[in-house]
């Protein structure tokens, strides 16, 4: 045979199988794997699949079909499957489209997480928690917290429409994979919100759509961002709930007052718009100036008083009663009240008016005065008893005080005080009234006379007669005879002689000669004092009867003072 018959005739059994062994190492199929196949039938329900190396597969139809995948399958078609086994029971290879497809898409997935990369998927199914979301083959779990930004009562909408999702956990040993579509849509918000806060300006007035009502303002939607109005910055009035003002799906003209560009709050306002009622004010309400206006709030320092709208003053607890100090402004006022006012302050730098209602009526020390001169006779009831005197009230709601030193000319206040009890009613005498002060003093015993004013030429030195009253271990208590005085003797002034400084001597009722050491009419004040009488006695004798040289003794000197005086008396 020539070469060219050897080359003209085809291969030899030995190249054949050569050639079939190359055929099955580059289609060489493993479990576990995915390869590409041909339709090569379709029957029923069913696509029946050639993988190469003479196997076929079946694989149900409906592993074709589902949201996000490709349509009608036909013959001749290329497509990806998962092999299971080589060989089943009827000698075909068990593979299947739906593990493909899943085995392709976490490779995908894999990448995506890695990156941090969005993916697409589609909600098919709800379940316990949550919902399923079909990934190109891969089942996700969608909890129900990261569906969207605001909590979400029907999906049905979000169902079987192909949705962008963050990948937040991966599983691949226990198939797990956990999505949110919540990040999606707050990154998404948080660019639109960055480019719309990028176009806008401290200043600039827009128009916006409230969209919800707070305790504390309302929510105004900007055009895709929303700005809170502060209940504050609605009206230069008081507002005490927003809902007075606006109302939910109300158009606004609005002022942007703030910007915060790292947080994109933006602060808005509506009485920034309107003329300032502050502007002038102290022009408007001059100092001392008398005018009605209406209680808006009540509070423990005082209420506060609307004088037009957007204007208020504060009439402070002590400046509200001439005579309730320590009562609640709610027992002096109510709300919704027209009350008169007079402007005590005007601070327009730190938009304060403060107020008076207390001077808008006479001062009741002023009336009191009027009514009731210095000395003229008052009754009222003790209110209080106090260690240094008594509290009576009196006529216009004002409390004046009688001093322990004006309860009696004789006995001490101390001992006279516990005699009255609170409820009592006392006549008194007013001694002064302090209307700055407010204060007004009274006295019981004035309404007695003054003994020391009726004791007549009473004078220092002058002798005088006194009668025991009490007699002490420190003195004795005694009164001037013919006056309503009486004064304390001390010890020491009861005789010249040491020894004969005995109050024991004495007896209630007993008479007895003493000498005036201090008279002070004006402070009530007297003093008398038998070892001055006795002292002055004996220079007196001593004047008289003795001399420095005559040598007579002082027992012959006063002997002889003595003798002479009885002459004189007989």
């Amino acid at each position: 045979m020539s070469a060219g018959t050897a080359l003209g005739r085809g291969p030899s059994r030995d190249d054949f199988a050569a050639l079939l062994e190359e055929s099955f190492l580059e289609h060489e199929i493993t479990e576990g794997s995915v390869v590409k196949g041909r339709v090569v039938a379709i029957e029923k329900d069913v696509a029946v699949i050639d993988i190469g190396a003479k196997t076929e597969g079946r694989v149900a139809l409906k592993e074709f079909t589902g949201p996000g995948r490709e349509g009608e399958l036909k013959v001749g078609d290329e497509v990806e499957v998962y092999v299971d086994r080589i060989e089943n029971a009827l000698g075909e290879a068990v593979i299947s489209r739906d593990k493909a497809r899943r085995e392709e898409s976490w490779v995908k997935l894999e990448k995506s997480f890695e990156n941090n990369d969005r993916v697409t998927g589609t909600i098919f199914n709800q379940v316990k928690g949550g919902y399923t979301v079909d990934l190109d083959g891969a089942v996700a779990f969608l909890p129900r917290s990261q569906v969207d930004i605001r909590p979400v009562r029907d999906v049905t909408p979000l169902l079987g429409t192909p949705q962008p999702f963050q990948i937040l956990k991966m599983d691949r040993r226990r198939g797990n994979i956990v999505v949110s579509r919540r990040t999606v849509l707050e990154e998404s918000r948080a660019e639109q919100r960055s480019e719309l806060v990028a176009n806008l300006e401290e200043g600039q007035v827009i128009d916006g759509v409230v969209k919800n009502i707070t305790e504390y303002g309302a929510f105004v939607d900007l055009g895709g961002i929303d700005g809170l109005l502060h209940v504050t910055d609605m009206a230069w009035r008081r507002v005490n709930h927003p809902s007075e003002v606006v109302t939910i799906g109300q158009t606004v003209k609005v002022k942007i007052i703030k910007i915060n560009h790292e947080t994109h709050r933006i602060s808005l306002g509506i009485k920034q718009l309107l003329a300032d009622p502050w502007e002038g004010i102290a022009a408007r309400y001059p100092e001392g100036a008398k005018l009605k206006g209406r209680v808006t709030n009540i509070t423990d320092y005082g209420a506060f008083v609307e004088l037009e709208p957007g204007i208020e003053g504060l009439i402070h607890v002590s400046e509200m009663s001439w005579t309730k100090k320590n009562v609640h402004p709610g027992k002096i006022v109510s709300t919704s009240q027209e009350v008169e006012v007079q402007i005590l302050e005007v601070d327009p730098v730190k938009r304060r008016i403060s107020l008076g209602l207390k001077q808008t009526l006479q001062n009741p020390w002023e009336a009191f005065s009027e009514k009731h001169p210095v000395g003229s006779e008052v009754e009222g009831e003790v209110k209080n008893k106090t260690e240094f005197g008594l509290f009576i009230g009196l006529e216009g709601d004002v409390d004046g005080m009688v001093h322990l030193s004006d309860l009696d000319w004789n006995r001490p206040g101390e001992q006279v005080i516990e005699e009255f009890k609170k409820g009592d009613m006392v006549r008194a005498q007013v001694l002064d009234v302090d209307v700055e002060k407010e204060r007004i003093s009274l006295g019981v015993k004035q309404l007695g006379g003054d003994p020391f004013a009726e004791a007549g030429e009473i004078k220092k030195g002058q002798i005088v007669t006194c009668e025991v009253v009490e007699v002490k271990d420190s003195g004795v208590e005694v009164k001037i005879v013919d006056t309503d005085m009486t004064t304390f003797v001390r010890r020491a002034e009861l005789a010249r002689d040491r020894g004969d400084q005995r109050p024991e001597r004495f007896a209630a009722g007993e008479k007895f000669d003493a000498r005036v050491v201090q008279f002070d009419r004006k402070a009530h004040r007297v003093q008398v004092s038998i070892k001055a009488l006795e002292v002055a006695e004996e220079k007196e004798a001593m004047a008289q009867f003795g001399s420095a040289d005559s040598g007579a003794s002082l027992g012959d000197i006063l002997g002889a003072a003595f003798k002479k005086a009885r002459t004189d008396d007989e």
